[in-house]
């Protein structure tokens, strides 16, 4: 969409797009248009259905733990407790609990005893069954163990999908895990012929234990860093969300919304002198004793689970007609067409901009404030998405779309919540002011997990803040492009960056969200 586009009608309207990394804003004229409804395969939720937020009395009653620990994690780190809401102490603490993985034998499991995918297989439950478009499909295993054993508890992360490679169609499924060793998996078949099922194993049980120890003990095993110049003296320092105070620290906590970060005050300059933002470095040799065996590629992460038997059904169509995704080139350039303006900035870190002058059509890029690891970027350019929000005034000719988790993998789950709040509190008082506001929020996507980068960007940690994104937006008036589903259900290979075709179909399901649904 940076390229030159093809001439757009006049009569489609004014257009003003912001984008931010884990921010894109899009402005656009909806005047007198419906917004299209939309299905697409891949598109269902993965493990859990989300549950709409409860009231604040219901939340009291479902909390059964200390209302303030995961605040009083948050207050090491530098936040201020003065500044939650009682309904967001409640809330993190259930969020908490949602998250909460199921648990193994607290003594150290050997190798051999832990799960092992070639030694597990799953069967197609009522396979003789006659399976039409719409249906329910779902799937059994098992889980072994290395010396063929089956094991007696749950807490393995599964990934499944649905496909047919003729046609290039996937969906993904939902993993019901039982918590004694068997797992249940569900399907939709949203579309006929020959439905193969693939599963695979993506971390043990004794795996995500590894990982969340280091999530909990380990947040510094990722490191930004700033650096501070005047004159001829320049120096790069170390930041991060919690610093040991070995030395004297740069408080760079924002004002508006309280997000703690810092940095260690470089030598002979002021903490007024930082310059940019950018990423550091990671730590190694942070696994101890045996953990090193659970987590390692091509025998126990991201492998997969082969069928007992037949792996595959047969599915007749349903006379039912089924609904279609914006996803024609013509429409995208009759909906959107935007030229980029050079402003001289990296294309990853931003601000960019882009304009389509004779259709008053304007597109804007930020990166959101850290955690973010990028290359060096102006320390002016750190912006935090809560803050952006407060400044757009909103209306029928706005669409922001907000994506915003990967960074956070590195630090808990309860940095996350209250990142979150503070810009679901935000999107909230702008649907307020201007209910025609659209909001689209982009899940993350999954990724190849090569071996230096598992203990960092494990799907598993940015699944369970998938659920939380989800939990913490349900019931208000925002719109999803689940590119988790979507990426899990193709079929391609799973990538940091997906190729362009599951760009495609992101945008695809984005324009449903903004374009007229009556012309095409």
């Amino acid at each position: 969409m940076d390229k030159q586009a093809t001439k757009t009608p006049t009569h489609v309207g004014r257009f003003l797009i912001v984008v931010l990394l884990a921010l894109a804003l899009v402005f656009l004229n909806l005047r007198h248009i419906k917004f299209a409804q939309f299905s697409i395969s891949g598109a269902k939720s993965v493990w859990i259905r989300y549950p709409a937020p409860k009231n604040h009395s219901t939340l009291q009653q479902e909390v059964k733990m200390p209302k303030t620990e995961w605040i009083h994690k948050l207050m090491q780190y530098g936040y201020q407790t003065h500044s939650f809401t009682l309904e967001e102490r409640t809330e993190g603490t259930v969020l908490m609990k949602m998250i909460e993985w199921p648990k193994i034998p607290d003594t150290s499991v050997p190798f051999r005893k832990s799960s092992d995918p070639l030694h597990t297989c799953f069967i197609v439950l009522n396979p003789e069954k006659t399976f039409h478009v719409g249906d329910q499909l779902q799937v059994m295993l098992r889980m072994f163990d290395f010396d063929g054993n089956p094991k007696q508890y749950g807490g393995d992360y599964l990934q499944a999908r649905i496909h047919t490679p003729d046609v290039k169609a996937g969906s993904a499924g939902t993993v019901i895990d039982n918590q004694n060793g068997f797992y249940y998996i569900n399907f939709t078949l949203s579309w006929p012929g020959k439905v193969q099922v693939s599963v695979s194993l993506v971390h043990p049980s004794e795996g995500v234990k590894v990982l969340k120890r280091l999530r909990e003990e380990r947040p510094d095993r990722i490191y930004m860093q700033s650096t501070f110049k005047a004159g001829a003296i320049s120096k790069t320092t170390v930041c991060s969300l919690f610093l040991t105070p070995t030395k004297p620290l740069c408080n760079f906590t924002d004002l508006r919304t309280g997000e703690p970060w810092f940095c260690y005050k470089p030598e002979n300059l002021p903490c007024s002198t930082r310059i940019n933002h950018a990423g550091g470095g990671r730590l190694t040799d942070i696994l101890i004793g045996e953990e090193r065996l659970f987590i390692q590629s091509k025998v126990n992460v991201k492998m997969p689970i082969l069928p007992c038997a037949m792996g595959y059904i047969i599915v007749e169509p349903s006379p039912q007609p089924s609904k279609i995704i914006f996803n024609h080139s013509v429409q995208v350039f009759f909906c959107l067409g935007i030229r980029r303006f050079d402003l001289g900035n990296r294309e990853k870190t931003g601000p960019l901009c882009a304009f389509d002058v004779q259709n008053n059509i304007m597109l804007e890029y930020f990166a959101h404030g850290p955690p973010i690891y990028f290359v060096p970027f102006s320390s002016r350019h750190v912006f935090y998405i809560s803050n952006k929000l407060n400044e757009i005034e909103g209306g029928k000719n706005t669409v922001i779309t907000i994506c915003i988790c990967a960074h956070f993998c590195i630090f808990p789950v309860e940095v996350y919540i209250r990142r979150l709040q503070h810009i679901r509190r935000s999107v909230l008082q702008l649907l307020s002011r201007n209910p025609d506001t659209v909001v689209v929020i982009k899940t993350v996507n999954v990724r190849a997990l090569i071996q230096d980068v598992i203990l960092n960007y494990s799907d598993w940690y940015s699944f369970q803040l998938d659920l939380v994104l989800r939990r913490m937006f349900a019931g208000i008036n925002v719109a999803f492009v689940d590119a988790w589903a979507m990426t899990i259900a193709h079929y391609l290979p799973h990538n940091l960056h997906p190729q362009q075709i599951i760009i495609k179909n992101e945008i695809d399901v984005f324009l449903s969200h903004v374009c007229p649904s009556n012309k095409w």
